[in-house]
């Protein structure tokens, strides 16, 4: 358990959030993947799509130009640490999705559907927060803590008879 976010410590709480939020790294790699894959709702329908979608139906340069935006995701995972399994898993998602745009009119209504940038954000997600695990433990400990001192009534306060 990191020192200096144990629950017997009395810390103020921003000060023990702002040590445990989230990596620019992984806030850059989520707003990514939203921009690409989920920034524009289809009126009527409501399915949400992106960029990775609209220019992917550019023919011949779009799903390469998709295939770079979605190699910065992976970029960003691998400045985190994120280990090389989860980088390889990654790199097929982003395959997968690249080939689907080869398959004219299928490819791109299935690109709707398969959504590898998000996929490869929550990857890089649930490792980040299986690494930080104990000090987000340590941190909710601590909120309970401090909530339950707040519900706490002072002692001279607790008679009540006269």
């Amino acid at each position: 358990m990191s020192q200096d976010l144990q629950p017997t410590q009395a810390k103020p709480l921003a000060e023990t959030t702002e040590a445990l939020k989230a990596p620019d790294a992984l806030l850059e790699a989520q707003g990514l993947a939203n921009l690409l894959d989920t920034a524009v709702r289809i009126p009527f329908i409501g399915i949400k799509v992106g960029l990775d979608f609209l220019v992917g139906l550019i023919p011949v340069i779009g799903d390469p130009i998709m295939m770079l935006a979605s190699f910065r995701i992976i970029q960003l995972g691998h400045s985190l640490g994120v280990p090389k399994a989860l980088k390889i898993k990654m790199l097929g998602n982003s395959l997968i999705d690249f080939l689907l745009g080869f398959v004219p009119i299928l490819g791109d209504i299935a690109d709707i559907f398969f959504k590898a940038n998000q996929r490869n954000v929550r990857i890089i997600e649930q490792w980040w927060v299986s690494e930080n695990k104990d000090k987000i433990d340590a941190l909710r400990a601590q909120m309970v803590k401090d909530w339950e001192d707040k519900q706490k009534v002072p002692s001279d306060q607790d008679d009540t008879s006269h």
